[in-house]
């Protein structure tokens, strides 16, 4: 995940601390794994460091002490670089189910078990997503929300496709 470019994506409307960054994040994906407070300040970190960002103010009001931070002119140009450029399509990138998949074939456990739980879960959550939805819900989470069911949707019919050519295979082998 680009963290780095989201924390400028999200310094872009204006200056801002890191717990305002940490709930911009959280709210921009609403479905997706929350952005850890340890992440935001080491990213802010970083892109101070390398001139990304720079400190515009620092404040406790009564609390605790709260940097500022707001893009630099290197940050805007290099989130607009960084939105400029497509992402290239993994290539043979292997996540957690396949190999959970592959895992179970090799070691002789219930494949198709494993399949039919995975599937089952795979269809509830793309419900949740379906009925998260409100009507004045923002494009972007919308947006966020239908990406995930998609990947989902295409994760079913891989499960599909498996269970297919595992069912076929064992039959053979009758």
């Amino acid at each position: 995940m680009a963290t780095a470019e989201l924390v400028l994506g999200l310094l872009h409307s204006g200056p801002a601390h890191g717990y305002d960054v940490k709930r911009g994040h959280d709210e921009w994906f609403p479905d997706s794994r929350p952005l850890a407070f340890g992440q935001v300040y080491t990213t802010l970190a970083r892109l101070e460091r390398d001139e990304l960002v720079k400190v515009v103010d620092k404040g406790s009001e009564g609390g605790p002490e709260r940097t500022v931070y707001g893009l630099t002119q290197k940050g805007r140009d290099h989130l607009a670089t960084w939105l400029a450029e497509p992402i290239h399509p993994a290539m043979g990138a292997v996540d957690e189910m396949v190999r959970k998949v592959v895992a179970t074939i090799r070691t002789g456990e219930d494949t198709t078990a494993f399949l039919a739980r995975q599937r089952a879960s795979h269809l509830r959550r793309i419900r949740e997503l379906r009925t998260a939805a409100g009507d004045e819900e923002a494009t972007s989470s919308k947006l966020v929300r239908d990406y995930i069911a998609l990947h989902l949707d295409a994760d079913l019919r891989w499960l599909d496709s498996a269970l297919d050519q595992i069912t076929e295979q064992k039959e053979t082998r009758r």
